[in-house]
């Protein structure tokens, strides 16, 4: 077990496996920060997200789309849990929530990255919301497939 294997003499909890089942995502404190890691299981590497970890902050809950392309996780923003997402291809994060008046939790996002769920405490209770991020954004889908309506 070294600093790059999927498990060190850390914590390592909150696993979520992209649907093509090549990357891992992980919230660990190995290097004394508690971080959110993604793991290349084909390379058996951890790869580099840049921007994704940010000191003062903490990152819980990743979900992958189907490539890893989008990273869905539970941030802090003012204080309050937000939901936010990391693209790969930009390396940059947005917060998915920045209104939601209630507390939010354990955020999945579809494969194709479109939507995500999470639960939220806005209402007094927990309830389950589903956010579309539109038909404008570029989908994670393997390269070659096609998107459509199944027959």
């Amino acid at each position: 077990m070294g600093p790059t294997s999927l498990n060190s003499r850390y914590t390592e909890e909150q696993p979520g496996l992209s649907g093509n089942g090549r990357f891992l995502a992980f919230v660990s404190n190995r290097n004394g920060n508690h971080q959110l890691l993604v793991y290349n299981l084909e390379e058996q590497r951890l790869i580099r997200i840049p921007g994704l970890n940010r000191p003062e902050t903490i990152a819980e809950s990743p979900s992958l789309s189907y490539t890893g392309r989008y990273i869905a996780y539970i941030t802090s923003d003012q204080g309050r849990p937000v939901v936010a997402l990391y693209d790969r291809a930009t390396q940059q994060s947005q917060i998915l929530t920045p209104t939601y008046r209630g507390w939010v939790k354990n955020p999945n996002i579809s494969p194709d990255g479109r939507y995500v769920v999470f639960e939220t405490a806005s209402r007094g209770q927990w309830d389950i919301e589903v956010l579309d991020r539109g038909p404008n954004i570029e989908l994670d889908i393997p390269n070659g497939a096609t998107v459509g309506s199944p027959p």
